[in-house]
């Protein structure tokens, strides 16, 4: 985990800028400039230490380093010492959050109005249940927060209260955290504030604080975690989803639950339509689930991503050309994300799977293109019979095979649609760019394991992994 933060520290700090895709686009953020005479002492304080508060020491060290040329002996003598400091406090948290906290549970609930995840937890004391989308490209949990000048109707509640809660403390803009936040800035009152965009509009304006959040556990127990950086939005758009109270973020930025809780996580689910299935899950730190292929995982911009070497139609593999994954930089590489429902491909791989699949389709059914969908008059279930499936070739073997109920979906009673689009349609930028939406994971365990870069996904009843 270390090393992995020294990374993020000297090479990502614009975590959260990187393209996303259908809900959660994050816009640019503004670039930081971080020196190490600005770093807040109090990260290192015995009592943040104490409570198992994670320290950020890592990304602090690269800071205490990056600035010496001009320094004096002295400078350096206290910097190195900082970074020693915050060394002890980094092995000291880790120890006793691994103790405390190794299997963190919550349970995923499909969303009533669009295929994606709510993720079930309890914020505060007293505690206040929330329902917030799980999103892994972006890196801040943020929820609804009162007063709000602008916020989605929410049938979970109360709305929290910061001014209730007894654990609840706010982040000063001179803590360093705070130019992790997107467009971290001060406001008038000293404070943190943040500013999350969304491809679609829909924003989230707040305060950077820490709070205490009450997870689940299999044995229906429960484990509180203190100081968690999250943001208290006092502004955000209107959510479809009257269940909803934020965003869930698991990317890989400093403020991401995930990089405050450890180094894994893996979430399960089954199918996104059935309502009445309940064990959906998303499991944080040790308990992750790491089993089944695995393939490099890379992270670039703060997001997740994988190499995709081709893509076949039952035992057709599919003529792409090869320059398609021959592409240097990150374009060559495959976003996974569990914020976004379609699967996006590049220009060159799409149009050969669309290829493939109107020689399967179009001799028994009509084609018609609808919101940029390939779509057909009839049933999945009816219609689909005998489809074969669709497999994801990633890097080192790894497979990711998709049957039609996670390839289409029934748009309409008497229409359904592949739930894979051309990237492209966005504008041109996009062209080179793909990304390996939720429904192509459903009936997956996926899991991450940013110390080993490796991402693996196993074909689960979800049901099994709680035996």
């Amino acid at each position: 985990m270390l090393e992995r933060n020294l990374k993020v520290a000297t090479q990502e700090l614009e975590d959260d800028d990187a393209v996303r895709y259908k809900h959660f686009l994050p816009c640019k953020n503004l670039g930081y400039q971080i020196v190490a005479s600005e770093v807040d002492e109090k990260l290192f304080s015995s009592e943040n230490v104490a409570h198992g508060r994670p320290t950020f020491d890592a990304m602090l060290g690269a800071y205490v380093f990056a600035h010496m040329s001009n320094d004096t002996v002295a400078d350096r003598t206290e910097r190195t010492m900082k970074a020693s400091l915050a060394r002890l406090s980094y092995l000291y948290a880790k120890i006793e959050r691994d103790f405390d906290i190794n299997d963190l549970w919550l349970n995923l609930h499909p969303s009533a109005s669009e295929p994606l995840f709510l993720v079930n937890f309890s914020m505060g004391q007293p505690p206040v249940p929330q329902l917030a989308i799980m999103d892994s490209g972006s890196s801040l949990l943020w929820i609804q927060c009162a007063p709000c000048k602008s916020c989605s109707q929410q049938i979970i509640g109360p709305m929290f209260d910061p001014s209730i809660s007894s654990t609840y403390g706010s982040l000063s803009c001179k803590n360093i955290i705070c130019r992790y936040a997107p467009s971290g800035e001060c406001d008038s009152s000293s404070q943190c504030v943040y500013n999350q965009t969304y491809v679609e509009g829909l924003p989230s304006v707040g305060v950077i604080a820490t709070e205490q959040l009450i997870f689940g556990s299999p044995d229906e127990g429960t484990n509180a975690v203190n100081n968690v950086i999250f943001g208290c939005s006092h502004r955000n758009g209107n959510y479809k989803d009257t269940r909803f109270t934020g965003v869930f973020g698991l990317g890989s930025g400093i403020t991401s639950v995930v990089n405050q809780m450890g180094s894994k996580f893996s979430y399960c689910i089954g199918n996104i339509a059935d309502p009445d299935y309940s064990y959906n899950q998303l499991v944080l730190s040790e308990g992750a689930n790491m089993e089944g292929y695995s393939t490099p995982l890379d992270v670039v911009d703060g997001h997740y991503q994988v190499i995709l070497e081709g893509i076949s139609v039952g035992e057709t593999r599919l003529v792409i050309d090869p320059s398609t994954f021959q592409r240097t930089g990150k374009e060559r590489r495959a976003i996974i994300d569990s914020g976004t429902a379609p699967t996006w491909l590049a220009e060159n791989e799409y149009r050969a799977l669309e290829r493939e699949v109107r020689n399967l389709l179009d001799r028994f059914l009509t084609p018609f293109m609808r919101e940029s969908f390939l779509c057909y008059r009839g049933k999945v279930g009816q219609d689909l019979v005998g489809f074969p499936a669709v497999t994801f070739h990633f890097a080192e073997g790894a497979d990711l095979v998709v049957d039609t109920e996670s390839m289409f979906y029934q748009a309409t009673p008497n229409i359904f649609c592949m739930a894979v689009r051309q990237a492209s349609v966005y504008g041109k930028d996009f062209k080179d760019f793909s990304v390996i939406g939720l429904m192509a994971q459903q009936y997956y365990n996926v899991a991450y394991d940013l110390n080993k870069h490796k991402l693996f996904f196993q074909r689960i009843d979800c049901e099994l992994l709680d035996e």
